[in-house]
């Protein structure tokens, strides 16, 4: 019996197919093999085509059936995970009316800070458990305001897992994790907020049917079945956005569970069963995958836009045509601290940990005469893993205290070095588990499917690869400089 998993990256979209019984990946594939653009008509914004997702993913699909290494009517349901916050709209139709402003795109930061004051800041907090800051609800309302012929034209919102489920089916659905991550959620009353229906004048006929994350969204097309070889009818039973589903695919379901990841983005996903927020808004709650009413399960995200896509402008600003792996390599030539090199990796959009300002990336105390590549590379590097302790810091602050962290070895974790400076500074044990977030998906989908009795079922088989305990405190120091750069900054 076999699950097939969709992951909609900023980057690229990858597809794994599992079965069920092994829960081990029998192939997968990922289109395309070039980073996918980024559309930036102004400084701060960022757009994707969400039919270049839809593209992406049966290019994947096929690439992965072309193996012959499984028999593509054997897929007995489907799973998406989907980069989260984006914006999508569609007329009756179904046909997309703009580009996605999509989760690094900064142009509704003052529209969210308004709403939060005008709706009151305390009332936000405790009904939303966010600002709605630079959120899905705020970018609808800057197209409302900007685009009215556009927003007179839209049938119904969604976040990018929502369209690409619609494209398989033909139905339109969505769930309480994706409204809370657009932050349409009133966790108080356990409804749409009619407080952002309200302010921002949005029609209540523009959001989908509301469905359990693990439940039947639809089944496929026929058409599409045939164009990809698959069994019309099998249903897709799972979506969710990309840094819940990371925890999903690393087995981070209960209370004080951790995850991490170091893509295009970098996460701290830790799982709380309390209706917490901070008050400053610069770690955010949402439903987790498994939230019910009854068994609240909330997920806390810390999140740093700019830590994979920083080293891969390093890569590129350098003109290398090394591997991430060759880098990784030279990186460990240099000495921790980078010969004080520093680097403050926050070039990617507002930051929500910094109070949604938009920091830039600065680079400090350049040596013409010592610092290469390498250097270069490194205290990239540690810069990001110093965000990651900057930001972990605030989540002390709001109660979450994490023994051990789980992260997939995969992205910047394939570096021993930025895994080492990771540790070392948070002070905070990690295990690396063979993770993928398209494998994760494919597990939600026989989740979904009843195909498995339980989550604990669909991890029966998980250990991980490798622990990765803190060895010393040599960064220290070169944190705490670094943390005083980044305030200077913020205060500049």
């Amino acid at each position: 019996m076999l699950l097939l998993g969709i992951d909609i990256g900023t980057s690229s979209v990858k597809v794994s197919v599992v079965d069920a019984i092994s829960q081990k990946v029998i192939t997968s594939a990922q289109y395309p093999d070039e980073e996918s653009p980024i559309l930036a008509l102004q400084t701060g914004w960022a757009e994707q085509s969400p039919e270049m997702w839809w593209q992406q993913t049966q290019h994947a699909i096929e690439l992965c059936n072309k193996t012959g290494q499984y028999n593509p009517v054997d897929i007995k349901a489907i799973g998406i995970a989907y980069q989260m916050h984006g914006l999508v709209l569609v007329d009756k139709e179904q046909n997309v009316l703009r580009n996605s402003i999509i989760w690094c795109d900064s142009r509704a930061v003052e529209i969210g800070d308004k709403a939060f004051e005008e709706i009151g800041e305390e009332h936000c907090l405790s009904h939303f458990l966010n600002s709605p800051g630079n959120f899905t609800a705020s970018k609808l309302a800057w197209v409302k305001q900007n685009e009215p012929l556009i927003y007179e034209r839209i049938y119904k919102i969604m976040l990018p897992g929502d369209f690409i489920s619609m494209r398989f089916t033909g139905e339109i659905t969505t769930s309480i994790a994706a409204l809370s991550e657009g932050v349409f959620f009133d966790f108080k009353n356990n409804r749409l907020s009619e407080d952002i229906i309200k302010y921002f004048g949005f029609d209540k006929g523009l959001f989908p049917e509301v469905k359990p994350v693990f439940s039947s969204h639809g089944n496929l097309q026929p058409s599409i079945a045939a164009k990809l070889g698959l069994k019309a009818g099998i249903p897709v039973t799972y979506k969710a956005g990309d840094q819940p589903n990371n925890a999903l695919s690393l087995n981070v379901l209960n209370p004080g569970e951790v995850a991490a990841t170091a893509g295009t983005s970098g996460v701290i996903y830790g799982v709380s069963d309390q209706l917490a927020y901070d008050k400053q808004s610069r770690v955010n709650t949402f439903a987790h995958v498994n939230y019910t009413d009854e068994q609240k399960r909330l997920g806390v995200l810390l999140c740093i836009n700019g830590a994979g896509s920083l080293y891969r402008w390093t890569k590129n600003i350098f003109g290398s045509a090394e591997s991430y792996l060759q880098m990784n390599d030279k990186v460990k030539q240099v000495p921790p601290g980078s010969n004080g090199l520093l680097v403050l990796p926050f070039g990617n959009g507002a930051e929500r940990m910094l109070n949604n300002k938009m920091v830039g990336a600065h680079i400090h105390n350049i040596d013409l005469n010592l610092h290469t590549q390498a250097h270069f590379a490194r205290a990239v590097q540690e810069g990001i893993a110093f965000a990651f302790r900057y930001g972990l810091d605030i989540m002390r602050s709001n109660g979450m205290n994490p023994t051990v962290i789980r992260a997939g070895k995969n992205n910047l974790f394939l570096s021993d070095s930025f895994t080492e400076a990771f540790v070392n500074i948070t002070g905070i044990p990690v295990e690396l588990y063979k993770n993928d977030g398209s494998a994760g998906a494919a597990l939600g989908a026989g989740i979904g499917a009843r195909i498995f009795s339980s989550p604990a079922e669909a991890f029966e088989h998980f250990h991980p690869v490798q622990l990765i305990e803190p060895s010393n405190q040599q960064l220290e120091p070169i944190y705490q400089h670094w943390k005083t750069l980044l305030e200077k900054q913020l205060t500049d």
